[in-house]
């Protein structure tokens, strides 16, 4: 069952690389007079080589996540920066991008070529550096949903929110977006630069308070006084998305013999939920008689309490070692479609019916771990991590459960 849960979820998630897609998109578009690119996210590498294959460009600028880049491409600047927690290296390659979009003319076009983890490698923040890291670690790990930690980060920023498409004036941007948002809201993904904020101040501070989240005087301040940029220069595509990823799980497990089951592709809640939500419906087609694969993707949340190593992904697996002791037809795994899971060299991971047992071994307690939120610790000493390194998209998560009946 390994076998088959690795080939369906890698070969879904290679599916979605974004070459092919940042290509046909661009044959639709009316891209004359001088091109300037600008790449951002953990999939912009990819994208900007697929884009310089089809469109003369006058200079480019890339920021992707440490380990990202993969080579350098032709008229094209590429760095590196910190994610999920943005650094000075984030700053430093934003200025880089500002200043060649600054002065841009009427006949000008950006290229902009967004995908998931853009909030956090592109930044020129109304605050310090050390504050903003710090509002950025403390969503992160109350659990905050990525529409949530998006609405402050966006009152915060000068490129977020539509404020880059305004930067880039008289010029007109068109944007080539691989989403990694549920519902792909285009304000949300990447904290939208090129797209028009549909939220505000108020709401923002709502959430400052809903979840208790310490800022300085200044910053309510400017939250509380944002106004939204105009973005009336833009033009946005979506090229791909966590229901493509999830439909193509789907289309490879019925070729490896499985009756495809499609649970959900908008997953939005704690790991620990979602995987309770699935050993539920596991227990549904437990005594079927043929091969089950049950699909659903998205994008769920850890409220971290210990201080423990992890991933979402990891998490929703480990959960629900307990729950499936001794059932030795049943696999669970869940991946990041980018190749990271949480601050790990993970994709995610897998669980099986013989875990809990591979656990005592080692004498190691599954409630202890899970409490500690240290999935990672756990999954790494039972041989359960997938590796993958960085796989060129970011379209979500993938998680599969399979139930060999047959």
């Amino acid at each position: 069952m390994l076998n088959d849960a690795k080939t369906i979820c890698l070969n879904a998630i290679a599916s979605c690389l974004p070459d092919e897609s940042v290509k046909k998109a661009l044959r639709d578009l009316d891209l004359k007079g001088n091109i300037y690119l600008v790449a951002v996210g953990k999939a912009a590498f990819s994208m900007a080589k697929a884009a310089t294959e089809s469109v003369d460009i006058v200079k480019g600028i890339v920021i992707s996540k440490y380990g990202h880049i993969k080579g350098e491409i032709d008229k094209v600047e590429c760095y590196e920066a910190g994610h999920p927690i943005l650094d000075q290296s984030t700053i430093n390659a934003t200025a880089k991008v500002i200043e060649m979009c600054k002065d841009l003319k009427e006949d000008d076009k950006v290229l902009f070529l967004l995908s998931g983890g853009a909030s956090s490698l592109f930044e020129k923040p109304l605050v310090e550096l050390d504050e903003l890291q710090n509002i950025n670690d403390q969503m992160l790990k109350k659990g905050c949903s990525i529409f949530e930690i998006n609405t402050i980060r966006k009152k915060l920023s000068m490129v977020k929110g539509g404020r880059f498409a305004d930067l880039c004036k008289p010029a007109k941007v068109y944007s080539i977006i691989l989403s990694d948002v549920l519902s792909d809201r285009l304000d949300t993904i990447g904290s939208g630069p090129t797209a028009k904020d549909e939220t505000d101040g108020k709401e923002a501070i709502r959430l400052l308070d809903q979840y208790q989240i310490n800022v300085n005087e200044e910053t309510r301040k400017i939250i509380e006084e944002s106004k939204p940029a105009l973005t009336d220069n833009s033009t946005n595509i979506i090229i791909g998305s966590v229901k493509i990823l999830c439909q193509n799980a789907m289309k490879e497990a019925e070729k490896l013999g499985y009756k495809a089951i499609l649970l959900n592709d908008q997953l939005d809640c704690e790991a620990r939920q979602a995987g309770d939500y699935l050993y539920h419906e596991i227990m549904k087609h437990y005594d079927d008689k043929e091969n089950i694969a049950l699909v659903m993707g998205g994008e769920t949340v850890v409220h971290v309490k210990g201080t423990g190593k992890g991933g979402r992904n990891q998490e929703l697996v480990f959960s629900q070692i307990e729950h499936i002791k001794g059932m030795n037809n049943v696999l669970i795994m869940s991946l990041g479609s980018d190749g990271t899971d949480g601050p790990t060299d993970a994709a995610g991971g897998y669980v099986d019916g013989s875990s809990y047992e591979k656990l005592q071994k080692q004498n190691l307690s599954f409630e202890a771990i899970l409490d500690n939120n240290d999935s990672y610790y756990g999954l790494k000493t039972i041989d359960s991590l997938i590796i993958t390194g960085p796989t060129g998209t970011n379209v979500n998560d993938v998680c599969v459960a399979l139930i060999k009946n047959s």
